[in-house]
């Protein structure tokens, strides 16, 4: 995309979230670890930029506000949301052609399902930020049989890297196969809540994100397709 001289200047933690670098979180910590220079000087958080000046993370020259897009992909099992060039089975593999996107939040290695990818650093903020409490559902096959209690342990909360998970939804589909909505997104969350309650996930299938649904039947495994940024429809920020 062209640069423009009609840009507006910006905080430079909120341009390059806008330009889809990384989210104004992230954006913070290159500044402070000095990757990033503004017109060939070290940056500071209080710069203020657009696209008339040149701005370099990590060495590389950020192109400016481009177009916001939003895609949805089915993970399967065995790609990796690290984007690592040099692993073959990086997600980074897979993205789609045109502006570098980049996954919302992740699902580790071993788990499939929807997989939103964006370069709206904004948007991704508003989804993974824990003050946003945005659900997510997973269906999640143990390997031993579940019963009510072991639901409403779950769903109560249980302790997790040190602190108590957030109360949620869980409702068991079958003997060992039950449903998940999160809002809450801690590194490995369900399999070590499943864990505690003494139980081993087999297979875990995130559904949903916010109101996004996967529709197998319409992306299969493995595909990306892109969608309207207004498709996506946030709970109110503060719930």
């Amino acid at each position: 995309m062209p640069k423009s001289h009609h840009t507006p200047p910006m905080r430079l933690a909120k341009y390059l979230s806008h330009c889809g670098v990384c989210s104004r979180r992230q954006a913070s910590r290159l500044i402070d670890q000095g990757h990033v220079q503004v017109n060939d000087r070290p940056a500071n958080h209080i710069d203020h930029v657009n696209d008339q000046d040149k701005v370099t993370v990590c060495g590389e020259l950020v192109a400016g506000l481009a177009e916001k897009l939003l895609y949805l992909y089915h993970k399967p099992v065995g790609v990796d949301c690290k984007l690592n060039e040099n692993d073959p089975c990086s997600l980074i593999h897979y993205l789609p052609s045109g502006p570098r996107v980049y996954p919302v939040g992740r699902l580790d290695k071993d788990s499939r399902g929807l997989l939103l990818l964006t370069n709206d650093g904004e948007l991704c903020n508003s989804l993974i930020h824990p003050d946003h409490h945005q659900e997510k559902e997973y269906i999640v096959t143990v390997d031993r049989d579940i019963d009510p209690q072991f639901c409403q342990q779950m769903a109560q909360g249980v302790p997790v890297d040190g602190q108590l998970t957030l109360p949620c939804i869980v409702s068991q589909i079958a003997p060992k196969t039950f449903s998940i909505i999160l809002k809450q997104g801690l590194n490995r969350q369900i399999r070590k809540m499943t864990k505690f309650c003494g139980r081993r996930v087999v297979d875990l299938n995130r559904i949903r994100i916010a109101n996004l649904v996967l529709d197998p039947d319409t992306l299969a495994e493995g595909d990306v397709c892109q969608i309207s940024l207004d498709a996506l429809k946030l709970e109110d920020l503060q719930a």
